[in-house]
Formats: structure tokens, C-alpha cells, sequence
């Protein structure tokens, strides 16, 4: 089932800025609490506030009202609703821990994320992807928005090793151009990283009614185009920051671009070595 686009009024964060001076000494201990620990809400209960803010129950009630929730349960949907449409939050957490915390809490949600999206990789399933990679005529790069870069990053790791790699669409460009012509021996793989334009569903659905495989690479957000794809591989974005991560994303890319020249080692060799000649006849890079 599709994500859908949901219009938001202010959120948690504008919310508490906006009443923080109004707040009471208590309220606003619990008030930074929620903001501090955004990521962490859904194991929390309103019990669990209060006794770690050393406030009462009714206090935190208080403040929820006032912030506009019905309950904490509002709260939590809430949460769950900004991180799902990729809405940067800034929090204190992010601003005021020490470096060498923030460090570690950074790695720790990165080698998380990372051993995320390789545990839902089936090696077999991987191998079939890579090989798809090696045998198409042509591959089609697609990304919109924060996958823009991610499509784009993909695209020159992969020309290095075999030709016909396009990324669509192009600056002020139109898509349609790139899709006309896609035949049964094409690829393409759809970057649908969240906070998509709405042309992302027409582009799902007219690349279903064409004869090209396609390879979705997404956010869980984008778990309900899967069915439109012949393969969906999962990058979680969580990050400690108000910015969602596309480390495990790039990583992903990585891991790709070299199991396809592992699969086309003679041919991905002689190109990369023709492309390298071709950067030292053009003087196009410094030493």
C-alpha cells in the first residue's frame, strides 16, 4: 500500500518553540525530554515521562494538551508521521551533546542502518541483480529530490564499467523522453527515497505496463511500489540528526558497482582502463 501524502499542519518541534517561554518549569523539563529523545518515542509510555523527567502524570498530560495532543498516543502517531515524510526535526539532542557522544551515537545508528539493509540482501537474489546489470542493453537511471544524488552517484560508478548508463531526469529536463523507446532488455533502476513528487506515481505505473525490468532501491516508505518492481532492495535513512542518513543508500551503491565489475571483469577493466587514458589525454584531472 502506497504512503500517502498528508498535509501537515506545525509540527512537535514548532509547536513547543512557539509555547516554550509559557511553559511551566516541569513542562518544559518534559517538553526538551521529547525533543532530546524524537527518535526514541515509541518505547516510551506517558508514565515512562514523567518518571524520567521527575514530573507527575498529570503534568504530562498537561502538557500535551497544550501542545495540541490529545494524548501521548497522538504524540507518538505524530512522530511516526513526521520521520515517514523525511521532515527534519532540530532538537537539542542534536545541538547540545558533546562531540564524542554524538560521535558515538552516530556510528552506532550508522552500523545499524548498514547491517540493516545487507541482512535483507539474499545473496542469490543479489547475484541475479548484478547479472541483469551486466546483460541489458541499457540501464536508466531514475531519481527525483534527496535521490537525485544517489541515481546521479550511481550512474558514474557504474559508466566506468559498461556503457549506455543514462540518468533521468535530466536538469530541466522532462522524463518521457527517457522512457520512450525501453525495450525488455533495459533495466532501470528507480531511486524512491522519501518525500517523493507525485510524478513518482505515474512513473511507477507507466513502467509497469512496459515490457523493462526495474530495480526499486527506497526507504520502508517506498515499500508499497515493490510489487511494481522486479526486485525492491530496503536502505533505512534513521539518523541522530534532524537530516535523514543515505550512508547504508551509498553503501548499497557501492556494493553494487562492484559486483557488477566483478561480473564483467575483462571488459570492466579495459574500459576503466580506456577511461583513464581518456582522462590523461583530455587533462581533465589534477594529480
Amino acid at each position: 500500500m502506497r504512503t500517502p501524502q498528508v498535509a501537515m499542519t506545525p509540527h512537535i518541534g514548532q509547536r513547543i518553540s512557539a509555547q516554550y517561554a509559557d511553559l511551566s518549569a516541569q513542562e518544559q523539563r518534559v517538553a526538551s525530554f521529547i525533543l532530546d529523545h524524537f527518535d526514541d518515542l515509541a518505547v516510551y509510555s506517558a508514565a515512562d515521562l514523567a518518571r524520567l523527567t521527575g514530573v507527575s502524570k498529570s503534568t504530562v498530560s498537561r502538557l500535551f494538551k497544550r501542545l495540541g495532543f490529545e494524548n501521548f498516543q497522538s504524540v507518538k502517531r505524530h512522530a511516526r508521521q513526521l520521520r515517514s515524510l523525511g521532515m527534519p526535526l532540530v532538537t537539542d539532542a542534536n545541538t547540545a551533546s558533546g562531540n564524542g557522544e554524538r560521535f558515538k551515537r552516530h556510528m552506532a545508528r550508522e552500523q545499524d542502518n548498514l547491517q540493516r539493509v545487507l541482512s535483507r540482501i539474499e545473496p542469490a537474489t543479489f547475484e541475479i541483480i548484478v547479472e541483469a546489470m551486466d546483460r541489458a542493453q541499457r540501464l536508466l537511471l531514475v531519481g527525483f529530490r534527496n535521490s537525485y544524488p544517489l541515481a546521479m552517484h550511481c550512474r558514474q560508478q557504474l559508466v566506468q564499467i559498461r556503457g549506455d548508463v543514462v540518468l533521468a531526469p535530466q536538469p530541466n529536463q522532462s522524463l518521457a523522453e527517457e522512457l520512450a523507446g525501453l525495450a525488455e532488455d533495459d533495466l532501470v533502476v528507480v531511486f524512491g527515497f522519501r518525500r517523493r513528487p507525485k510524478l513518482f506515481d505515474a512513473l511507477m505505473d507507466t513502467l509497469t505496463e512496459m515490457p523493462v525490468r526495474v530495480l526499486l532501491i527506497g526507504d520502508a516508505t517506498a515499500a508499497g511500489y515493490a510489487v511494481q518492481a522486479d526486485w525492491w532492495l530496503e536502505c533505512p535513512l534513521d539518523s541522530i540528526s534532524a537530516f535523514d542518513s543515505y550512508a547504508s543508500a551509498m553503501s548499497l551503491v557501492s556494493l553494487l558497482a562492484n559486483g557488477l565489475l566483478h561480473q564483467r571483469l575483462v571488459q570492466g577493466r579495459a574500459r576503466i582502463d580506456s577511461v583513464s587514458e581518456l582522462y590523461s589525454s583530455l587533462d581533465e584531472l589534477s594529480p
